[in-house]
């Protein structure tokens, strides 16, 4: 299967969504010579990019996925076909994030204690308010937010260092490699992230696994400018019309029914949960045709029993997800023990 390659546009930075993001994820290789650049340490190289606060800008993000997945929709509503993005980020933790997928936008607006997700397909929007300003949010928007989450993830139990350097967006950047340590259970060989040598910005994230030296994930900007954002992008009115729902409140470290969980830690984290109503059910595509998530897994996953009851797993180059009969998933790029010990009984 050749890589599916996406152009996206960006104005970036904000949204998250944890280690799991980064499975399903990916960037386009740096052009032009790689720069001359002053020597410095791996640990120097994270820790200037930890402490790093993400400054406003807009660029162009590229992604590129490999995985070879045989369905666009993945447990907990993620999907893959991402036709573009917009990214705003005001360099103060305010974002906004525009995806297409076909004829159909999702839009998020982080502004202060406030996140807007709307829906164009239904014409829905969602608001919740959550009481630190200043918490990740869930969906990880460009290579900056991806891989500066993922470095603080993994740094513990990963071997770090300095593979020389790159031009990734027409800037000079380190290449730092992460590996994880002989005591993870991840399937991944290697992750690579393309740092901003003035910046300390990771501009481009890629996942590298066993058997080939290209990337079977990886997002990247292709052009980039560090430029202040109007603040009226991080205003958002519903349309006309639109069907608004208004969340309680949350506070850090808390859960909504139906959230995702991450279970282990550093490489071995495994994202479970419930997958949304109807996910599984038949449905209408693009031209007309119906779509039914069930057959597909028949037909692509390998039925699996355990303590967990029974279901079907689909692995990927980078990982897989085991999803239940009853409902429940675990996704991660680990073993399908790993996955099967991160849902534990029925």
């Amino acid at each position: 299967m050749q890589p599916k390659t996406k152009a996206i546009t960006a104005a970036v930075t904000g949204s998250a969504l944890g280690v799991a993001g980064l499975a399903w994820l990916a960037m386009p290789a740096s052009a032009g010579e790689a720069p001359t650049l002053p020597a410095i340490s791996a640990d120097q190289l994270v820790q200037s990019v930890l402490s790093t606060k993400t400054p406003a800008l807009d660029g162009t993000v590229q992604v590129d996925n490999n995985l070879g997945l045989p369905t666009t929709t993945l447990p907990g509503g993620m999907s893959l076909n991402v036709d573009a993005a917009h990214v705003y980020n005001d360099g103060n933790g305010n974002s906004k994030l525009s995806v297409e997928q076909g004829a159909a936008d999702t839009t998020v607006v982080r502004n202060g204690n406030t996140v807007w997700t709307y829906n164009s397909k239904n014409n829905s929007a969602t608001k919740s308010t959550h009481q630190d300003a200043q918490a990740p949010s869930e969906v990880p928007s460009d290579p900056a937010s991806a891989a500066t989450q993922l470095l603080a993830k993994v740094r513990q139990s990963s071997t770090v260092s300095v593979d020389g350097t790159a031009r990734v967006a027409g800037r000079p950047a380190y290449e730092l490699v992460l590996t994880p340590k002989p005591t993870e259970h991840t399937v991944l060989r290697e992750v690579r992230v393309a740092i901003d040598a003035e910046k300390r910005v990771p501009l481009r994230l890629a996942v590298m696994t066993y058997g080939t030296n290209d990337p079977a994930l990886q997002i990247a900007f292709s052009d980039i400018e560090f430029t202040p954002q109007p603040a009226s992008e991080f205003q958002f009115t519903p349309p006309q019309g639109a069907k608004v729902t208004e969340e309680q409140p949350r506070v850090p470290g808390s859960h909504a029914a139906g959230d995702v969980t991450v279970v282990g830690d550093g490489w071995d984290s495994v994202v479970t949960g419930t997958i949304p109503p109807g996910t599984l059910a038949p449905q209408q595509g693009r031209q007309g045709q119906t779509m039914n998530p069930q057959a597909l897994l028949r037909q692509f996953g390998k039925p699996v029993s355990g303590p967990f009851g029974t279901g079907y797993l689909i692995t990927t180059k980078a990982g897989g997800a085991l999803i239940t009969d009853d409902g429940r998933f675990a996704a991660g790029a680990v073993t399908e023990q790993t996955l099967v010990d991160a849902l534990g009984t029925k």
